[in-house]
């Protein structure tokens, strides 16, 4: 898995109107020459925002490809939610969880 490429993907699809036509027109096609999983694959053409969340795409990121889905706000997050149910911790990136999900961290020690 490359969480850099889902992102580096995602990042210019938010920003490429030509590559947003492609991805219209053909999601496959338009993610090739992005060094991908068959999961990553099937998360971006789905499109199963939870699956990306856990996989540990930054939300900054995530929540214009949902918008670009037509996702609603409320959906998306619901979404995520899901997909951490589903999935289980995010894996890596700044949401990865680096304790165990029983832990409770108590402020000042």
């Amino acid at each position: 898995m490359s969480l850099y490429a889902v992102q580096k993907f995602l990042f210019q699809l938010n920003r490429s109107p030509e590559l947003q036509q492609r991805y219209t027109d053909n999601p496959r096609a338009a993610l090739s020459g992005f060094d991908l999983t068959d999961e990553e694959v099937g998360a971006l053409t789905e499109p199963d925002v939870g699956l990306l969340f856990h996989l540990g795409v930054n939300g900054q990121i995530l929540m214009h490809f949902a918008a670009f889905h037509q996702i609603e706000w409320s959906d998306y997050l619901q979404r995520m939610r899901d997909g951490i149910s589903r999935h289980g911790p995010v894996r890596e990136g700044v949401y990865a969880l680096t304790t165990d999900p029983t832990t409770r961290l108590v402020e000042g020690g």
